[in-house]
């Protein structure tokens, strides 16, 4: 994934209100700043702004309630990942051009797989499962992780840094504040971004602080790396 995934922030003035992310997406991916700022990588692996006339908008609600790292302590009772955090490793396969060298890749992709159960449906859905996800498949050119320490800590510390949170002044507890969406964007040649070719691994997650009125933006493109000195 390196030399291809980036993050960048924004900030808007205008209440955000959960209903209207149609008008509230279509509004920023026009708004001029945006249009001229927003990084994407072109057809041949070079860093470009998104300057197009944006058409149409789809955008999904990715659930983000997830609050502990202890989500993921299944992986270590189901013979996927040991006690000491090395993944278990399996017979190569692939899929969608992802190579399969372990069971954490198999309980990730696959739907055959003895242990895809493990995460339910709406588990699956979680931002937190997303990012763990994205950053264990990795891109196309991946030297994997024997233990999964790495994937944890990567995910955790990009999940801190993108989502806002909010304790409650009685309870103590804390809760998500951020609204996330995973996004993409037509003009009238149409899909523009994140890429004009759909992958699983390329992606746009658009993360609203409706209190601090900030947007994250968190990219990747899926493809040969850039190589540079």
């Amino acid at each position: 994934m390196q030399g291809r995934i980036t993050a960048q922030a924004y900030s808007f003035d205008q209440q955000f209100k959960p209903y209207q992310k149609d008008e509230f997406l279509m509004a920023f991916f026009k708004d001029q700043n945006v249009n001229s700022s927003l990084k994407l990588l072109s057809a041949s692996g070079q860093w470009t702004t998104l300057g197009s006339k944006v058409t149409k908008i789809e955008a999904t609600v990715v659930p983000c309630t997830q609050i502990s790292m202890s989500f993921f302590d299944r992986l270590y009772s189901e013979g996927i990942v040991r006690e000491t955090g090395t993944i278990v490793k399996c017979y190569d396969d692939y899929y969608d051009d992802i190579l399969i060298s372990d069971e954490l890749r198999k309980v990730l992709l696959l739907e055959d797989s003895d242990h895809y159960d493990l995460f339910t449906q709406l588990d699956r859905e979680e931002f937190l499962f997303c990012l763990f996800k994205h950053f264990c498949i990795g891109g196309t050119l991946c030297q994997y992780e024997d233990v999964v320490d790495p994937y944890l800590e990567t995910t955790k510390a990009f999940y801190k840094d993108l989502v806002s949170v909010q304790k409650n002044p009685e309870t103590k507890e804390i809760r998500i504040i951020s609204t996330v969406f995973r996004v993409s964007a037509y003009d009238a040649n149409g899909l523009c971004y994140p890429s004009s070719k759909r992958h699983q691994q390329t992606f746009a997650y658009l993360i609203v602080d409706p209190c601090k009125r900030h947007v994250n933006i968190l990219y990747h493109c899926f493809g040969g790396s850039l190589f540079t000195n």
